[in-house]
């Protein structure tokens, strides 16, 4: 969702310290420097690790410049934690998202729940010759 080569696309703001669970983090604002078109990108609130600096949880949507309102995902605002799996790697395992439809014959509310586990890292493969 955002990567280590995305962050010159983005306005990053620190907002401070924040603890979640046991871990101790920076809290930063981000947000697209300009749309692009076609391109999404993230906007929203993001929690970096103060000792692995890896990002362990977003809170935010995809923005996009499409110039067609017919375009608006079913869910727009997401929640995801970030697990440390095998001491090096950081993995999404959870993600949520909670939306009000409106329909004629009444809102309805929609929750979105993502668990996800059991993480195993690839062999390298020999290339062939």
């Amino acid at each position: 969702m955002l990567t280590t080569e995305q962050t010159g696309r983005y306005e990053l703001t620190y907002i401070g310290k924040q603890a979640i669970d046991e871990l101790n983090t920076y809290l930063f604002r981000v947000q697209p420097k300009r749309l692009e078109r076609g391109q999404r990108q993230f906007e929203g609130l993001v929690w970096v690790d103060d000792r692995d600096l890896v990002i362990v949880k977003t809170y935010g949507k995809m923005v996009a410049q499409t110039g067609d309102a017919a375009q608006k995902p079913l869910f727009s605002i997401f929640e995801t934690y970030r697990e440390n799996i095998d001491t090096k790697y950081w993995f999404p395992t959870y993600t949520r998202a909670d939306e009000i439809v409106e329909r004629q014959s009444g809102d309805v509310r929609i929750r979105l729940t993502i668990r996800r586990s059991d993480f195993q890292s690839a062999k390298p493969t020999a290339a062939p010759h």
